[in-house]
């Protein structure tokens, strides 16, 4: 079967913000380079680390090191120590996941090739924070070595990427105008924070932030300020036109899909990209709107016959299995700077799989901070890691809360970044927090399981079904490849990675079980 090259289409066009109305704050990152570190192996250093030393910074609540080339691996351990805003209490040294490489674009697509996507580590969730030191150790490398006085092993450091900085992220303040504590309830509780095997800074989430510009400045132990020669670059702009709101259109407007695409104004301020984001949801949610609300199985079966009529075989079209819609709270719901993305959407031509990931960002966070976590995410993916859009589809919080991820519409078959290889006709689910020893709450795999039973529902896919799809190539199956897998997937059944974590994989079973079973199955 001959894969079908992923579609771009463009935004509605809509306007923006009228007179008046107060701008919501933006984001911001600092990126600073690493250097060499002076600690010498009397002191217990290998004399090839990198980092920075203890110094303030502005505020920031995630952060995460990248390095210029994206295919060079991180041989390494990277710790952070950071000081909480409120408290001024340094934290513990702790451990930033490495192997990141295979969350991505699947090789020789244009988002991969585009030539600003970078290496990175994943983001680590640390709370509002304005100190940081950092320290990254290659690890070494055993050789044999033949002497006059026979064969010696030698020990030495592994080289460290090139162009190694640390991002530090301040996710800020929801562009939906409310506070994140504001989020929607979608009927959840907050288990409260686990054990990570990481320190929790005892920081909340800031809620502030400045411009909303990347600074690429290095703030030295003096306080003054230089501009690196070097420094990261922001996302490619996308070479398909999309589509302008008419000159005399105010910068901010809403209403409904043709409301936007004819320039007229319906009394909501959103965004022009926002506005775009939101009328790709239109079928299922006013344009604007913070959440797509959940229908029972009923309402959820007829508004399949809607959206896929023209789709759907006889059998699906009497006997529809899929899962009652849950709410989703979408990207305005979570406050998303849609100025940061590409203007177009990517769609590949179904969805066939689930995978299934941990973000590895820490389990520290309150359910109230999951939009800011998410929008910290985002940041890193876009202005750090270079890519076009957050990569994941969809995020799931520890109390089972839904979130829309990449933006093209919820119940779309929008091209993701979280598979390397495998991003065609499939979608990324990542739940916020670190998994490896760490048990995921329950209210997260449910939410796994509603979510899957819905979308997957409306491509006609068995949650305990098993399916194909084609390798774009990485280090378990070439490319090429057609590979069985479940149609509920971890990460690791596509890519040799720890990915989503013992623990959350030792969950799958049962949300594929309880997906079946919301589906009717």
């Amino acid at each position: 079967m001959t894969a079908r090259p992923a579609t771009t289409v463009q935004a509605a066009p809509a306007a923006a913000r009228p007179a008046g109305s107060a701008a919501p704050l933006a984001g911001s990152t600092q990126s600073l380079p690493l250097t060499p570190l002076s600690r010498d192996r009397a002191h217990g250093g290998t004399g090839a680390e990198q980092g920075l030393p203890r110094q303030d910074v502005r505020s920031f609540s995630l952060l995460g090191v990248v390095w210029d080339d994206p295919d060079a691996e991180l041989h390494g351990r990277v710790q952070v120590r950071t000081r909480a805003a409120g408290t001024g209490t340094w934290s513990a040294w702790q451990d930033v996941e490495t192997h990141n490489a295979d969350h991505g674009a699947d090789p020789d697509t244009p988002e991969r090739a585009s030539g600003h996507v970078r290496g990175a580590t994943a983001p680590l969730w640390v709370g509002e924070s304005d100190g940081v030191e950092v320290r990254v150790s290659p690890d070494a490398e055993q050789r044999t070595e033949d002497t006059a006085g026979g064969a010696r092993t030698v020990s030495s450091s592994l080289k460290l990427p090139a162009g190694m900085r640390l991002e530090l992220v301040d996710p800020g303040a929801s562009d939906s105008g409310s506070a994140d504590s504001g989020t929607t309830d979608l009927g959840t509780t907050d288990p409260g924070t686990s054990d990570s095997g990481t320190s929790d800074s005892g920081t909340s989430d800031s809620g502030t932030a400045d411009s909303g510009t990347t600074d690429h400045s290095t703030v030295d132990q003096g306080g003054t300020t230089e501009h690196p020669a070097h420094a990261p670059v922001g996302p490619p702009r996308s070479r398909a036109v999309t589509a302008q709101a008419p000159a005399d259109v105010p910068e901010e407007a809403a209403g409904t899909a043709a409301d936007l695409t004819e320039g007229r104004t319906a009394g909501v301020g959103v965004t022009v990209e926002a506005a775009g984001a939101s009328a790709a949801n239109t079928a299922l949610a006013p344009v604007g709107a913070t959440e797509i609300p959940a229908l029972d199985r009923a309402d959820t079966a007829r508004e399949l016959l809607g959206l896929r009529s023209g789709e759907l075989t006889t059998a699906q079209r009497a006997k529809p299995y899929i899962g009652p819609r849950p709410g989703i709270v979408t990207r305005r719901g979570w406050g998303a700077d849609e100025k940061l993305r590409e203007k177009t959407f990517v769609y590949t031509k179904k969805v066939k799989a689930a995978f299934v990931h941990h973000t590895a960002s820490g389990n520290t966070y309150k359910c109230s901070q999951a939009p800011s976590v998410i929008r910290g995410i985002y940041r890193y993916h876009v202005k750090s890691m270079g890519w076009r859009d957050i990569g994941y589809n969809f995020l799931v919080d520890k109390c089972g809360n839904i979130y829309e991820g990449r933006a093209g519409g919820v119940a779309k078959p929008v091209l993701g970044a979280h598979t390397l290889g495998f991003n065609s006709d499939s979608m990324g689910i990542a739940v916020l927090g670190t998994f490896t020893t760490t048990k995921p709450s329950a209210a997260a795999v449910k939410g796994i399981a509603r979510l899957t039973a819905w979308k997957l529902g409306l491509f006609g896919a068995n949650p305990k079904g098993k399916t194909y799809l084609k390798s774009g190539g990485g280090n378990l199956y070439r490319k090429g490849k057609n590979v069985r897998l479940n149609v509920i997937s971890g990460h690791r059944d596509g890519f040799a990675t720890e990915c989503p974590g013992r623990q959350l994989y030792g969950k799958l079973g049962s949300a594929r079980t309880t997906a079946a079973d919301y589906q009717g199955r």
